[in-house]
């Protein structure tokens, strides 16, 4: 028996003392394979994704400016939406006139978040609007499965924002699951492996080739190459490259090798971080992403390599029970046209299925914002604590 978000007495978001036009976001029941109710440490009858739409009241002025503005009041007056993605972890719009990459970019601002600047980029992602570049262009027959976003590089964003331009008739969906439920479930059954995690964190080493090295992936001068000019010589151009790099801001936890196809880095990173605001543990990794490339022999496997923060190799089952504990806690959010999923990655997944058809039966844009603050640190090493990337 599923529960419905009725039954769960979540209230409706509205502005009631202003005499502009503005919209009542009312939540709404999902089917059961697109939304689940979260367990522990999430609070009870907390779902993911919490489904928002506009009322049929506010229909009458449902405009892209008006949905804007209530956001825009609702963020400045007590960070509604950001309160409700610290707890359920990602939010779904639905049925909002966004039509294109810039509709979305002013709807992803209207949140009042920094945009977030992708420094060591793997993945192709040109812009098509401000702050608004593809999802992923990796071909339709990869999985991409669950990860917090950047999990493999010292600069992540806080909230991602998704939108759907284009639905695939079947698969392409987007699966959500929660990090904070992940390090609980990790914690409870392989106590060992987080003991580990927590002290010694992990060392990922991410390949940058001058060439791209897969369909979808990113070159180095795309990667750390923002300074560099095409009249620039090689030496120049490491500089410059070595100079982003060095905005990480990790000191001796980020170090390089440069070789004859690129550059290779290597971050010590903490697997394990802690929410702003309720210092809760969540898992923020690709680990299980990492072993179901590794199982599927995926061309991506090359660019990153996972190992324990001493070097050691990380024992494949604990890779492997965590992508069990992650089938069992995820669902596959089926999109609309239209859609748009809000993450806060600090504590929740996303991923990408396959899908059947052409590659452009699926578009996804993605739009990365940061936060006013890093999560915490859950061991006691300098390594164990994230910091903001500096300007450059």
């Amino acid at each position: 028996m599923t529960t419905s978000i009725e039954q769960l007495n979540i209230p409706n978001l509205l502005l009631t003392d202003t005499p502009s036009p503005t919209i009542t976001f009312e939540p709404f029941t999902l089917p059961p394979t697109n939304q689940r109710i979260l367990g522990p440490p999430h609070p009870s009858n907390t779902v993911i994704p919490l489904a928002l739409r506009p009322t049929e009241d506010s229909k009458q002025s449902l405009t892209l400016d008006a949905i804007i503005s209530t956001i825009e009041t609702l963020q400045s007056r007590d960070q509604a939406f950001t309160k409700y993605l610290a707890r359920h972890g990602t939010l779904l719009f639905r049925d909002l006139p966004i039509h294109n990459a810039d509709d979305f970019s002013r709807f992803a601002h209207a949140f009042g978040y920094k945009p977030h600047e992708i420094i060591g980029i793997v993945v192709d992602r040109p812009v098509l609007a401000p702050n608004v570049a593809p999802a992923n262009e990796a071909p339709k027959e990869v999985q991409i499965y669950n990860h917090n976003e950047s999990p493999q590089v010292p600069h992540a964003p806080e909230y991602i924002f998704f939108y759907n331009q284009h639905a695939p008739a079947k698969g392409g969906e987007t699966p959500i699951s929660s990090s904070l439920e992940l390090f609980r479930r990790a914690q409870a059954e392989i106590p060992e492996f987080v003991d580990e995690l927590a002290e010694k964190g992990v060392l990922s080493r991410v390949v940058y080739n001058f060439d791209k090295q897969y369909e979808g992936g990113s070159t180095l001068r795309q990667a750390f190459g923002k300074e560099i000019q095409d009249g620039d010589d090689e030496e120049t151009r490491r500089r410059k490259i070595e100079a982003q790099i060095a905005r990480y801001g990790r000191g001796g936890h980020t170090t390089w090798e440069w070789t004859e196809t690129g550059i290779v880095l290597t971050h010590r990173l903490p697997v394990i971080r802690t929410q702003p605001g309720t210092n809760l543990p969540t898992l923020f990794t690709g680990l299980a992403a990492y072993y179901k490339r590794l199982q599927a022999n995926d061309q991506r496997k090359n660019v990153t390599h996972q190992l324990y923060g001493d070097g050691t190799p990380i024992p494949e089952k604990y890779l492997a029970h965590l992508a069990k504990i992650t089938d069992e806690i995820r669902v596959l959010h089926r999109w609309q046209e239209g859609d748009v999923l809000v993450f806060d990655n600090i504590i929740a997944q996303h991923g990408r299925e396959p899908w059947e058809g052409e590659q452009t039966d699926r578009v996804v844009l993605a739009s990365l914002f940061d936060g006013p603050s890093v999560p915490g640190a859950y061991g006691f090493g300098d390594w164990a604590q994230v910091v903001q990337a500096l300007d450059g």
